[in-house]
């Protein structure tokens, strides 16, 4: 049972740290679009590849931002993964 307990809480954890990592990359890319799709129809232009380009430098700018962040979310979840290995797997 515990090791069930210890592989619960991990996978919250992961799901935790995904959530917390892709989230507000994903809220700017949504909001970007959002102006985007605004602007074109104030303006009646309709080309598709106007609205890929600021949601490619929206996110590149946040990668550039928090990508130093979100590694070391991501690498903290990975050592917590390491020491919980022993629980999860019944080891000592």
């Amino acid at each position: 049972m515990a090791q069930m307990d210890a592989f619960d809480a991990l996978l919250r954890e992961a799901l935790v740290t995904t959530a917390a990592v892709a989230l507000p990359v994903l809220a700017v890319a949504a909001l970007v679009g959002t102006a985007v799709a605004v602007v074109q129809a104030a303006s009646q232009v309709q080309e598709q590849t106007l609205t890929l380009l600021p949601k490619i430098v929206a996110v590149g700018a946040m990668a550039a931002a928090f990508g130093s962040a979100a590694m070391h979310l991501i690498a903290a979840l990975f050592d917590r993964a390491l020491e919980a290995l022993p629980a999860i797997t019944g080891g000592s």
